[in-house]
């Protein structure tokens, strides 16, 4: 006969037992802490990153290159070079004209595609123009790739808004590269930024089909990759007559 059957009480519930759980549950508890805290610390801290990802944006907006008209960059950690030993040679230095960049790593044009707050290109827009003396005669929106997990929703409302914010300026749209560590993904992304160009009239320049070489972490671009992209994108904003 159980305990329950003799005295009508669940030994669970007597004072003793309860007592003799409280150490063991508390104990539990902290394993699973400091489980996710050191899972997480093993991953990459997350405000440590953003803070690295906002001092790398202005160390990059700070470097100012060429001569002539001025041309705004407004993209992700490719515009930002990240991985670069010089963070000043990422592809926008290939760029004809006085070039200002506004890059920050994991941005892209969805709200949430990153984690370091509101740092989508529609966000950082109107920061980034008001950063360039007078005004930017040529903006070139590059990205794409950071949006590889958001829904197709989350991209045309950050799209819009984009759109909005660069109202009346000319205005490049550069989509993702094949990336190898995120491929997969990048015809859709590529496929949905085309549409949405062409529906609020920017013009829109696809990467999808080129050749790159890639870092050991097949997803950011080597030296050369930069300069192989940087040459392909002003190649194409000449051919626009932008």
């Amino acid at each position: 006969m159980t305990l329950r059957g003799v005295a009508g009480l669940n030994p669970l519930h007597s004072p003793r037992t309860r007592a003799r759980l409280v150490p063991v549950v508390c104990a539990a508890l902290l394993v699973a802490v400091l489980t996710l805290y050191l899972g997480d610390r093993a991953i990459g801290d997350r405000p440590g990153r953003c803070e690295r990802f906002t001092a790398d944006a202005a160390a990059r907006a700070a470097a100012v290159t060429g001569s002539g008209r001025d041309v705004l960059v407004i993209g992700d950690s490719y515009s930002a070079g990240l991985g670069l030993v010089d963070a000043s040679s990422s592809w926008p230095v290939e760029l004809p004209g006085r070039v200002h960049v506004a890059g920050f790593s994991g941005s892209g044009f969805s709200a949430r595609a990153s984690g370091c707050g509101p740092v989508s290109f529609a966000d950082r827009a109107p920061d980034a123009l008001a950063g360039v003396p007078g005004s930017a005669d040529l903006v070139v929106v590059e990205g794409g790739l950071n949006d590889y997990d958001q829904s197709d929703a989350e991209i045309r409302a950050g799209f819009a808004r984009l759109a909005g914010a660069l109202a009346g300026r000319s205005v490049v749209v550069v989509g993702p590269v094949p990336a190898p560590a995120r491929a997969a993904a990048v015809p859709r992304v590529d496929a949905l930024l085309a549409g949405l160009a062409a529906r609020h009239r920017l013009a829109y320049v696809s990467a999808a089909g080129l050749e790159l070489t890639y870092l050991d972490d097949r997803l950011h671009l080597t030296p050369e990759g930069h300069r192989a992209f940087g040459a392909y994108v002003a190649a194409q904003v000449a051919e626009l007559g932008l």
